[in-house]
């Protein structure tokens, strides 16, 4: 058990494509750099967008209708635990598009790259929920002016709610980095930015990170096993301490 773990009343969390790896979906950057065999470039920036509109469209539909068949992990119902048991300050913050971390539970949870379950219209900034597929040219019927397009931040796009994950960070008493490259900012610098504020830091993820020398500890191997054990451990001492016969 970390020595830190009865001094912690605020969590920040941020999780990566491993954790979701485990269920079924690609990491983002596959062999040769393709996601489902497809170049970023092709289908995550506004350029590929506006150049081809039907095959961005086509590739995030799949993306969506994948969805339908995988299921949260234990890692996922893990974090969902702490959520719904910890008693202190906590944020989940995911980098990931899925929604495997709403599906298991999870409540107090931020989508900075944007949801697949999700339609934008660029004209407005409104945000529906969206099934199924999302032909392009679809007009928004809020504005009338913008053509859906994917709830995706494309590259370089800034990512959603920067300023509340920023403050969530310069207050936590723990930064926890799960399933994730170390490789794509801005979230590859939360790590230094909870640091900086005092935040202990701790790494779960299946080999080290771009960013693993940055972290007080930490630990490798299997997501939906990792994070378990990692929130038994935490809820225990949360349990412990909350007891009248340990005061």
């Amino acid at each position: 058990m970390l020595f830190w773990m009865n001094e912690t009343k605020s969590i920040l969390i941020l999780t990566g494509a491993g954790i979701s790896a485990e269920s079924g979906l690609a990491t983002f950057r596959g062999p040769g750099g393709l996601w489902e065999g497809y170049r970023v470039e092709d289908v995550c920036t506004p350029e590929a967008l506006a150049a081809d509109p039907a095959l961005v469209h086509r590739f995030y539909d799949l993306r969506r209708a994948a969805l339908e068949n995988v299921a949260p992990n234990a890692a996922h119902a893990a974090l969902a635990r702490l959520d719904a048991h910890w008693s202190g300050d906590l944020l989940i913050v995911t980098q990931n598009v899925d929604d495997l971390h709403e599906r298991a539970g999870a409540r107090r949870l931020l989508h900075m790259h944007g949801e697949l379950n999700s339609a934008l219209c660029p004209a407005c900034g409104e945000r529906r929920p969206w099934r199924g597929a999302l032909p392009p040219g679809l007009r928004c019927t809020a504005c009338g002016a913008g053509d859906l397009r994917p709830d995706i931040v494309f590259f370089g796009e800034m990512p959603y709610a920067m300023d509340q994950i920023e403050a969530a960070i310069a207050t936590c008493d723990m930064f926890v980095s799960i399933g994730t490259s170390g490789a794509v900012y801005p979230a590859a610098g939360f790590v230094q930015l909870a640091r900086h504020h005092g935040a202990r830091t701790l790494e779960l993820n299946l080999e080290p990170s771009a960013g693993s020398g940055w972290f007080d500890e930490s630990r490798l191997g299997a997501a939906s096993t990792l994070v378990p054990a990692w929130i038994d451990a935490l809820l225990a001492d949360q349990s412990t301490q909350s007891s009248p016969m340990s005061r």
